[in-house]
């Protein structure tokens, strides 16, 4: 019974392609659809990498700064260590949202220029 069904699929396709004719997909080359996957995976790897780096740095600097340099160190309150230990935390936010945007503007324009020149 399989090779029954085999043998009718093949001749509805067959059947197919004579009534319509050959698509315009057989027109296209598959190879045209791919030239920017190379940029879209340099995108979201380095977007990939910020988002690590956003929820990972901000976090650990929090705590560590405020156990080891403010308390330890410094030997600040729990109330004072919390309030530096979150500026900390902050700056290192707008550090990392700043490297992203200077590495998203250098890689588009680099994109750009190499776009121009062919």
């Amino acid at each position: 019974m399989r090779a029954h069904s085999r043998c009718f699929r093949r001749a509805e396709a067959a059947a197919a392609m004579e009534r319509y004719g050959p698509g315009p997909v057989s027109a296209v080359p598959v190879a045209e659809f791919r030239p920017n996957e190379g940029s879209l995976t340099s995108t979201l790897r380095t977007l990939l990498f910020f988002t690590a780096l956003m929820i990972t740095l901000p976090v650990g600097l929090y705590f560590s700064s405020k156990a080891y340099v403010f308390e330890g160190s410094l030997g600040m309150s729990d109330r004072d260590s919390y309030f530096y230990a979150a500026i900390v935390a902050v700056v290192t936010v707008h550090v990392v949202l700043a490297l992203f945007v200077y590495v998203a503007w250098n890689e588009g324009s680099r994109q750009w220029r190499e776009g121009k020149q062919d």
